[in-house]
């Protein structure tokens, strides 16, 4: 009987004969075929697609903040005549409004001189009451407030706000300049103020004024207010010789009117303690100066008065902190940053009011902008030959306006959104105001806009790498050797059963996982700490235990045991493992440890233990993990040929033999992979950690202490964060580092995947 039926001619062999209806069938399976081919070609098209989208979306939030800062010159007004010429005062003597309309200098003759900016229409000035006086210096009191000193030894506090009325859909800006009560700082000779620095206390104002060479006096103004009548007000003078290398040249005041520095004509900045105000102290004497001898030209505080801009004759610039050092003791004056030096001797220097930045300009005319946080110069803009004498930052830090020595203004448009972001700052130690050495800080917020804002990301990459390597530490271990054991030893009835229930741990949600670990497992193992670190040493000494027992059985008794179910006799070992560790662990912390083991820590090994910790985290997170790498491995293992085995078993090797020498190189490709699959399940891993470590950015490799993941801080940090503000674009770069990681991982997994498989794929 023939299969292939034939049709036997003269001619030969006539065509098979075909079932009616086969083309027909044939060309549908085709075409089925073909589209199925298509829709999985399409299909994978549009996930590489949808990655690539994904990728983009993230670097095009990220790119702004890599972009370098950039200023476009709007208007530059000449200087007026001779006769009327602006004359401005000594001192920070320029201002803008907020809408950078209207551009105010102090005279030295005694007036207010208003500029529109837009226009280069001159206002009518504002005369100061200083009865026919000059004004000597001007000094910063404040948002928009000012103390000028004048040439007969008064002090004239002014605070210059602008109303904004709309009306017909445009916006008019009026200045409203207001001037208090004049203080006499030095009645009885009535000296010309030199240098002049004020700061504004809870109890009252600080004056300091200079008056002659070396000499200062110190005005201390407090205002005690009664139940019933009027309010008190007392004034404290003192007149403060300095004892320094040459002139005083510069002054400046913290807000807080607790520490004065005070520049002189040789270099150095000495710094004089005034918490005591009835007894200020000279505190120390540096050398600040970025060569030596040169006179210092410019003091200036940043926003929230910690940081010192010092400022030179041979234009160098450098910031300075007053630190607590790190072992204890006395405070001191600290360098923190050195930025470029500029063309010229540093004339002035102006603060911003939204952050750390400040604009400093030269003899040359040359302004540059930095940021004291980062120790950047961001821009640099040409002088034209003719020196700046004083430099103001638009209050929304959005606009720069110079003053040079002969009257003439220079207005510029900034665009300098993420000042606070340099590689440096996101990556590397920064020494922020506050600390006594440079650090690795996470914080994104704080109490006001004094403080600092702390992008460092390395923080967030360590807590993410440390949380996926105790993981894996807890997952590694017992998904490999559950899945070695499942498949080669269970009997196959078993395995039938327990596979799928440890696929279905996989379904369970990461966030029910999270709150089980935060709220359940965490005061659980506080309890139970010094009986988990005795597991590893007690249970296989129990395991070793009963092992010994099963021998010394008779060999029916044992023969009674299917093989591939002795998992039911080591489950209870195993419990019984657990429940001695636990019991010895009260012990030892009992006898060994003086009762509590939290406090053995801190003295003996210098370990704090916090209830959310590292610990919980890689119970919780190897739970969620183990049964993708377990599923994994178990299938790679049950793929290796079954010749393999028989092959080796034949050769009179042991089943545990062959596990080792055949089957697990056989499938080390399946393996790594499913290690490295586990791997990113790790590192994505979001509500487990944000729930069960407390989220605090600390870099330490103790598994007691808990941390910040990249995952996690997205989740806690993005709801709150401006959009296109400098927070919101980190966070989309933390996403980007994340993709980077998980991208770089998994494709130096499938190369040491294919090389594993190379080398394995002729047994």
């Amino acid at each position: 009987m023939a299969t292939n039926a034939q049709t036997i001619t003269a001619g030969g062999p006539a065509a098979p004969v075909r079932p009616p209806g086969a083309s027909e069938w044939t060309r549908r399976r085709i075409r089925i075929d073909t589209w199925a081919s298509r829709l999985v070609l399409v299909g994978g098209v549009a996930i590489i697609a949808g990655i690539f989208a994904i990728l983009v979306v993230i670097a095009a939030e990220v790119w702004p903040l890599v972009r370098p800062a950039n200023a476009t010159l709007l208007r530059s007004h000449a200087a007026a005549d001779a006769a009327g010429a602006w004359q401005p005062a000594g001192g920070q003597s320029l201002g803008v409004d907020e809408y950078r309309e209207i551009a105010y200098v102090v005279d030295r003759r005694g007036s207010l001189r208003l500029l529109s900016l837009a226009s280069g229409r001159e206002h009518p000035p504002v005369a100061v009451p200083i009865d026919g006086a000059e004004v000597s210096a001007v000094a910063p009191a404040g948002a928009a407030r000012y103390a000028l000193g004048t040439s007969d030894g008064r002090v004239v506090p002014m605070a210059v706000t602008f109303e904004v009325t709309y009306a017909g859909g445009r916006r008019t800006v009026a200045p409203r300049p207001a001037f208090a009560e004049p203080v006499t700082v030095d009645p009885a000779e009535r000296r010309r103020i030199r240098n002049l620095a004020v700061a504004v206390t809870e109890s009252g104002p600080v004056t300091v004024a200079q008056v002659g060479p070396g000499e200062l006096i110190l005005l201390t103004v407090v205002e005690k207010k009664a139940l019933i009548g009027p309010s008190r007000r007392e004034e404290l003078r003192q007149a403060l010789r300095v004892d320094a290398d040459g002139e005083i040249t510069r002054l400046a005041l913290d807000a807080r009117g607790e520490d004065l520095f005070v520049g002189t004509s040789r270099g150095h900045v000495l710094r004089y303690d005034l918490r005591d105000r009835a007894s200020p102290a000279r505190a120390e004497v540096i050398a600040a100066a970025s060569a030596a001898g040169a006179p210092i030209t410019a003091l200036g505080f940043l926003i929230g008065d910690r940081t010192l801009v010092v400022g030179d004759h041979a234009g160098g610039v450098s910031s300075w902190q007053v630190i607590p050092p790190p072992d204890g003791g006395d405070r001191r004056l600290a360098r923190i940053h050195q930025f470029e030096r500029q063309a010229g001797a540093i004339q002035a220097v102006s603060a911003s009011s939204r952050d750390k930045g400040f604009a400093t300009a030269d003899a040359t005319g040359g302004v540059n902008l930095n940021y004291g946080t980062t120790g950047q110069t961001l821009l640099r803009l040409r002088g034209h030959g003719v020196g700046v004498q004083s430099v103001a930052i638009a209050p929304k830090a959005d606009g720069l306006v110079a003053l040079d020595g002969q009257g003439g203004i220079r207005h510029w448009r900034l665009d300098n959104p993420h000042p606070e972001v340099s590689w440096r700052a996101l990556f590397g130690k920064v020494w922020y105001e506050g600390y006594s050495e440079p650090a690795y800080v996470w914080q994104s917020t704080g109490g006001t806009d004094d403080v600092e804002a702390k992008f460092s990301l390395t923080p967030l990459v360590y807590g993410t790498l440390k949380g996926t390597f105790y993981a894996l530490l807890f997952a590694v271990p017992l998904a490999l050797l559950a899945a070695v054991y499942v498949s080669e030893f269970m009997h196959p009835d078993l395995k039938a059963y327990v596979k799928p229930v440890v696929e279905i741990m996989a379904a369970l949600p990461s966030v029910v996982l999270g709150f089980l670990a935060g709220l359940w497992l965490a005061p659980l193992v506080e309890r139970v700490v010094p009986g988990l670190s005795l597991v590893p040493l007690v249970l296989p000494l129990v395991v070793l235990a009963a092992l010994l027992l099963w021998r010394l059985l008779p060999g029916p008794v044992r023969g009674r045991v299917r093989p591939g179910t002795e998992v039911f006799l080591l489950v209870p070992v195993v419990a019984l493992g657990l429940w001695v560790a636990l019991a010895l662990g009260g012990v030892l912390e009992a006898t060994l440890l003086g009762g509590s083991y939290r406090a053995w820590l801190l003295s003996v090994l210098g370990l704090t233990y916090d209830q959310r910790n590292s610990l919980v985290v890689g119970i919780a997170m190897g739970f969620a993990v183990i049964p993708v790498i377990f599923t994994i491995a178990e299938d790679s293992l049950a793929n290796v040929p079954s010749h393999l085995r028989a092959g080796s078993l034949a050769l009179g090797a042991t089943r545990w033999q062959t596990a080792l020498r055949i089957v697990l190189p056989t499938a080390s490709p399946g393996i790594f992979s499913a290690v490295m699959i586990g791997f990113g399940r790790a590192v994505g891993e979001t509500m487990i950690v944000l729930m069960a470590t407390g989220n605090t950015p600390v870099m330490e490799w103790s598994i007691f202490n808990g941390f910040r993941a990249l995952s996690a801080n997205i989740a806690v940090e993005l709801p709150e964060a401006p959009e296109g503000g400098t927070l919101f674009r980190v966070l989309f770069l933390a996403a980007l580092l994340l993709f980077c990681l998980t991208f770089a991982v998994n494709t130096l997994a499938e190369l040491v995947r294919l090389r594993l498989r190379r080398r394995y794929r002729y047994l």
